[in-house]
């Protein structure tokens, strides 16, 4: 089983460290690397271009994908040197770093030969967790060609070897692409002292010029597009924030995680079982429960939120790091509805969206710049992701090899959400702004999403929202939308010369 979490969660043991980083020549033959025509993927360019208003502001932002496993014995250090300079070489999402300029254009410059590309290790002596975590998270930033390192922790009988990678150039599941290459070609050097012979790849360059192709072929009339715009207009022309109070956005206070159990294994069948049987999958009664779950907490009769959803469709993609994962909307109508209405619903949604992760809302902002219908979100976004981690690739090689999979936890300004099914469990891992506000609204969440996924568990399709709740939450929300109007009228009084209004206060 993987672990998941922040890397603030993450306890490597006090021992010894050794790093690997880019070599002074493979960074100088970096800078000296040629201009690319290959256009940097819209994942990329919404990454840096966040990344460069955030640093404007003095702000700072989750970026870090960090991947971490045990490996027995003392580390060779000469084999795992060859082992990641072998992996960089291979990938050529590692191949480029990109240059912002003034003007707001977005370069890319490429190695022109990847054998230039060098990593080197450096012992850093014993170091305590504290100085690990702080080191990790000195991972250069994504204007940096070199925003990626290696390293590991030596103990008496293992290493601990860690990654840790910009989200420019992996997502989530890269990290087991890694760990399958890194750690497989490590054991090959070690054991025979020959590169284990690997899959055939494919490229990130092809994907990213393959993205710009379709996205250039859009219009406003294309179908894809004017199914985000519909889903953004329902959302008051961008897209869904979490429904619940989060604090004070400016108020830097880091990233909070937490770590809840949804269903033991038995449970866990039991909800598949309703799921399928309703004609649906796991997934759509993941989508079901938060939907009810926002339903009785908010009063909100249609659940939006955006999931991702990962591009690779080949097998050498699958064998491919790179930021493949794009975002698809979800729509489930909940009022009146049982858990099977619901659970159908939300699988149909689903189903009839994945065509839209071809179609980046950065694209559907570009086409709408002229009519001004819809707008890039301000702030948070809602995420719900859901994996099965049984079906990520290569996870049961990270049986016994107490793996892990964590972020940064740097962001304050949004709540992200997973829920994971694994072998014995289904979690939900939510990270969120640090400050009591929003901790307080995400533990409501929790429990809401729990509470209703239990109920399809003893009750089947037939589940229904708790309507006590449900009647309290649409009062609450009445109650806040007559007195935010009686505000405003009270303003527009106020600034007519009538000074406070006795009756509305």
């Amino acid at each position: 089983m993987v672990t998941f979490g922040t890397v603030h969660n993450w306890d490597p043991g006090t021992g010894s460290v050794i790093s690997w980083h880019a070599t002074p020549a493979a960074r100088e033959k970096a800078r000296q690397a040629p201009i690319s025509d290959v256009p940097a993927s819209y994942q990329q360019l919404h990454h840096l271009r966040r990344f460069s208003e955030h640093a404007a502001r003095g702000l700072d932002m989750a970026r870090l994908n960090i991947g971490v496993w045990d490996i027995s014995g003392v580390c060779d250090v000469a084999a795992m040197t060859e082992a990641i300079n072998a992996h960089l070489r291979r990938h050529d999402t590692y191949h480029s770093w990109f240059e912002h300029r003034t003007d707001g254009r977005i370069v890319r410059h490429t190695f022109a030969d990847p054998a230039d590309i060098e990593f080197a290790a450096l012992q850093r002596g014993e170091m305590t967790p504290t100085e690990l975590r702080a080191h990790i998270l000195a991972t250069p930033n994504p204007l940096r060609w070199d925003c990626f390192t290696f390293g590991l922790v030596q103990h008496p009988d293992h290493f601990t070897f860690y990654m840790s990678a910009d989200h420019l150039v992996i997502d989530g599941m890269s990290v087991g692409v890694i760990f399958l290459e890194i750690h497989l070609t490590y054991a090959a050097l070690v054991s025979g002292g020959r590169p284990l012979p690997l899959p055939e790849p494919a490229s990130y360059h092809d994907y990213c010029r393959r993205q710009h192709q379709h996205t250039e072929a859009l219009t406003l009339q294309s179908l894809q597009v004017r199914a985000w715009i519909r889903f953004a207009e329902d959302n008051g022309g961008t897209l869904p924030s979490f429904p619940l109070p989060l604090g004070d956005p400016s108020v830097p206070c880091g990233s909070g995680v937490v770590v809840a159990p949804l269903m033991d294994e038995s449970q866990t069948e039991r909800f598949d079982a309703t799921c399928t049987k309703a004609g649906a999958r796991f997934s759509g009664g993941v989508f079901a429960c938060a939907a009810f779950a926002e339903y009785e907490l908010t009063g909100a009769e249609t659940y939006c939120a955006i999931t991702p959803y990962d591009h690779r469709s080949t097998p050498a993609e699958f064998v491919t790091p790179g930021w493949f994962a794009s975002f698809i909307p979800v729509t489930v109508p909940v009022a009146g509805a049982s858990f099977g209405d619901a659970v159908i619903a939300a699988q149909a949604s689903f189903d009839s969206a994945i065509g839209l992760a071809d179609v980046p809302f950065d694209r559907v902002l570009e086409l709408s710049s002229f009519g001004g219908r819809i707008s890039k979100p301000t702030g948070d976004v809602h995420m719900l992701s859901f994996a099965d981690a049984r079906g990520i690739p290569f996870s049961g090689q990270w049986d016994g090899l107490n793996a892990g999979i964590y972020g940064d936890g740097r962001s304050s300004d949004q709540v992200l959400m997973w829920v994971n099914r694994f072998d014995t469990e289904t979690t939900l891992t939510v990270a969120f702004p640090q400050n009591p506000v929003a901790r307080d609204s995400v533990e409501r969440y929790i429990r809401a999403v729990r509470a209703m996924c239990l109920r399809v568990v003893e009750h089947g399709a037939a589940a229904v929202p708790n309507r006590r709740r449900v009647v309290a939450a649409v009062n609450a929300s009445a109650a806040r939308s007559t007195a935010d109007a009686a505000d405003r009228t009270d303003r527009r009084l106020q600034g007519a010369g009538f000074g406070a209004n006795p009756v509305l206060r």
